[in-house]
């Protein structure tokens, strides 16, 4: 990281529960690993128990392990009904790239419900609950001109499809969403503030859909991110920053880059598209419908 920010930064989170969600592998591990090393109670929500066990296990402090898959609607409802008590924050970092388009039980698109409207839904379920926080990982991907919101065809089932497109379109809906959220949360008055993140280009999350590689050996391999992009560590530093910096809710935190790829966390800028309330509200409604759920502030 180039910036002096550090995880020491977070100080005593003794007493403090938080939901991460994919924590299993890359920023979400690390988020985990150092929320728990910082004294946090971290609910691990993830899609295989045995392997988040086994993180579980590795890492130091207090955690406890909750079943969620984000891209089976039922597995989201049932998830708040698998653990008692409120939360200070939750964590949406869950997300995926899709090696190729297939459609969930629930017949979404697969990167669309995993990165967006699974998370969007466990948000709403979930809000009476949370005390304080809400972070949603965003990307730079989506200023990418191919990072475009269908709203006559969400689900792209007339529109080719293409995994990176799909992967910034879902990401684009996290950022509206993000800018839908805080304005909501603003004229509520509530005392809940929400972030967005962008966690630089990581290995492991162009690499990897939940654990299973999907990115093939011609398509770079593992070195040039590894030298261009952060390692896990560096990419949880945003979300990590949210925390531990006095910052005003709606804001989004990148890398400290011109490329935006590698590098500690700071302030960033977003695209125009993502900044578009009309849009925003578009989507929430979009959101609302297809998932059943709302937001009750």
């Amino acid at each position: 990281m180039t910036s002096n920010w550090s995880p020491t930064r977070l100080g005593n989170l003794s007493g403090k529960r938080i939901i991460v969600t994919g924590a299993t592998n890359g920023v979400g591990l690390a988020t985990a690993r150092e929320l728990a090393k910082a004294g946090a109670h971290v609910i691990m929500a993830v899609r295989n128990l045995e392997l988040g066990a086994q993180r579980a296990a590795e890492m130091s402090g207090e955690t406890s392990l909750v079943k969620l898959d984000l891209a089976d609607q039922s597995s989201v409802r049932a998830f708040p009904g698998l653990f008692e008590g409120d939360v200070d924050i939750l964590i949406n970092n869950a997300g995926a790239i899709a090696p190729r388009r297939t459609e969930t039980v629930d017949g979404f698109e697969i990167t669309l419900a995993t990165n967006f409207l699974g998370p969007f839904a466990l948000t709403n379920l979930l809000f009476d609950r949370v005390r304080s926080q809400i972070i949603n990982v965003g990307s730079d991907r989506h200023k990418h001109k191919s990072s475009v919101i269908a709203f006559d065809d969400p689900h792209l089932r007339a529109h080719k499809w293409s995994r990176y497109p799909a992967y910034g379109r879902s990401k684009l809906a996290v950022m509206l969403w993000g800018l839908e959220l805080d304005r909501r949360l603003r004229a509520a008055g509530s005392p809940v503030i929400s972030q967005l993140t962008h966690p630089g280009w990581v290995s492991s999350n162009l690499l990897k859909m939940s654990d299973t590689r999907v990115m093939s050996a011609w398509h770079w391999g593992q070195w040039v991110p590894k030298m261009f992009g952060n390692d896990p560590e560096a990419g949880a530093a945003p979300t990590l920053y949210c925390i531990s910096e006095p910052i005003a809710s709606g804001s989004y935190v990148g890398i400290d880059s011109l490329s935006g790829l590698k590098g500690g966390p700071t302030l960033a800028g977003r695209a125009a598209k993502a900044c578009d309330y009309e849009a925003a509200g578009r989507l929430w409604e979009l959101a609302e419908k297809e998932t059943g759920t709302t937001l009750h502030v």
